[in-house]
């Protein structure tokens, strides 16, 4: 996507050939810079403190990670502490698992010579595939929008979004904005209520910077008030995304995402989840039970960041001084509540039979 009318991805090889480069997602959206990671620990804490997030960008970093940490041993023990050490920087985005297996299976059984090549490869193809993935859904997804454009007879589409799941938090595209972009490109009307999303304010930070740069209409809108906007006819349809999708159907992603789908239910508002395949966890058949989930800082719930008039960033303290805050970074949707699951590969309903339709090569797992 464009910021300025200059083309970026998320992530990017440097000129050197070895190092990353990664926009600073803490930064947003009052400053827009890039970081390098040039060694391991830069990019297990650049996940862990979320510059950057998003369950696809999340796999895309842990696999040059993995080059980086091989650049300076490729021996099989160095391998597992680097694999190790990733995996512990986010538990629920199944995306890091699944993109640590993707570079394992690739280096496992190479020559230690040949790791660190086979490594930038394999890790330029999880990006290359992560861009085309998304873009992709954003195809299914417009079919989605286009069909409920041509039901109000080409008058402005409202979507509802919970979080940030644009093409910063993939390689390109976005998985839940994908649409959006598309359908404004394609010169349909669209419109779209963004949660500030609280804690961290993914998206009045991110989200709203975005379809701000991209030029999609858009107003931000406190977490609380899309049961209201519901209630008054004003949405068409949500669209999120989602960090662990599992084989029942049921989704987690940003907290506050099950109260939205609540909403909708009750309001008989679509509600669609989108995502690409590897954000599907086949081994699980119950999240609601059995995703795991994040538990961050709680100085993320009692303190924010913001600009002064002189342009300066700060933050401040928001919350009663000594309170303690739980943050629960993610909650789970169960599948009776999703509408529909927006992948690469089609739009199916949020169960096991509706996923396998898609993905017929996963039945027996």
């Amino acid at each position: 996507m464009n910021v300025n009318g200059t083309p970026y991805r998320s992530i990017w090889l440097n000129d050197d050939d070895w190092s990353v480069e990664i926009i600073d997602q803490t930064k947003l959206p009052h400053v827009f810079e890039t970081t390098t990671l040039r060694n391991l620990e830069d990019a297990a804490r650049a996940i862990e403190i979320m510059q950057v997030r998003g369950a696809p960008l999340i796999g895309a970093t842990a696999a040059y990670g993995i080059c980086l940490g091989i650049r300076e041993d490729a021996s099989d023990d160095a391998l597992d502490r680097t694999c190790e050490r990733l995996a512990r920087t986010r538990p629920t985005a199944i995306n890091l698992n699944w993109a640590i297996a993707e570079m394992q299976a690739t280096l496992r059984n190479r020559a230690r010579g040949e790791r660190v090549t086979a490594a930038y490869a394999r890790a330029a193809e999880i990006c290359d595939a992560d861009v085309e993935t998304n873009h992709a859904i954003g195809g299914h997804g417009l079919e989605l929008i286009a069909e409920r454009s041509a039901s109000k007879s080409g008058a402005t589409v409202n979507v509802l979004t919970h979080c940030n799941a644009g093409w910063l938090a993939t390689v390109d595209w976005g998985t839940a904005l994908s649409p959006i972009f598309q359908a404004h490109d394609a010169g349909l009307s669209v419109h779209v209520w963004v949660d500030e999303t609280r804690p961290r304010n993914q998206g009045a930070a991110l989200t709203a910077w975005e379809l701000n740069s991209h030029g999609v209409p858009h107003t931000i809108i406190v977490d609380n008030a899309g049961g209201h906007l519901m209630q008054h006819e004003q949405v068409d349809l949500c669209i999120v995304g989602t960090d662990r999708t599992v084989a029942n159907g049921d989704v987690a992603n940003k907290i506050g995402t099950y109260l939205k789908a609540l909403a909708a239910h009750d309001n008989h508002v679509p509600f669609y989840v989108a995502l690409p395949s590897s954000t599907i966890d086949w081994s699980i058949s119950d999240g609601v039970r059995d995703i795991p989930i994040e538990q961050r800082e709680s100085t993320e719930v009692t303190r924010m960041s913001g600009r002064l008039e002189d342009g300066s960033v700060v933050e401040v303290d928001i919350a009663s001084p000594g309170s303690p805050a739980a943050n629960y970074a993610f909650d789970v949707t169960p599948a009776r509540l999703v509408t529909g699951l927006i992948t690469e590969r089609g739009v199916c309903e949020a169960s096991t039979e509706g996923l396998l339709k898609l993905f017929p090569e996963r039945r027996g797992d």
